[in-house]
């Protein structure tokens, strides 16, 4: 399984988790059967509320799960349209993060319950 974490440095995972989706400096894409984290910066972190892509940084990672502090509704609706779950993250490392997650520990994240505008943590 291959999961997608917002983080604020490239230290793999020892990175801290970023807040928010859209708008973290790197990604993290963690693959569970290998053990592996492989890092992407977010050339599209700067941007216009409703106006970031996101995914077009990790297009052609096969990324199965997204987990996050914060992301607006319409982002999560397209990540799911894809076939995407998406978990709410809490604070920590991406190490601290992947074992919350494989314990089943991290709450869905939904278009119904997720952020409106950038605040949301």
């Amino acid at each position: 399984m291959r999961i997608c974490i917002p983080t604020q440095t490239k230290e793999g995972k020892s990175a801290q988790v970023y807040e928010h989706f859209g708008s973290a400096p790197y990604f993290t894409v963690y693959d569970t059967d290998k053990n592996t984290a492989e890092i992407i910066d977010n050339a599209n972190q700067h941007h216009s509320h409703g106006m970031c892509h996101p995914m077009s940084a990790l297009a052609g990672k096969k990324i199965d799960v997204v987990v996050t502090g914060g992301m607006g509704g319409r982002a999560v609706q397209k990540l799911n349209e894809g076939g995407i779950k998406v978990y709410r993250a809490v604070p920590g490392t991406v190490e601290h993060l992947i074992a919350q997650f494989l314990k089943g520990g991290l709450p869905e994240l939904t278009a119904a319950n997720a952020c409106a505008e950038h605040g949301c943590h």
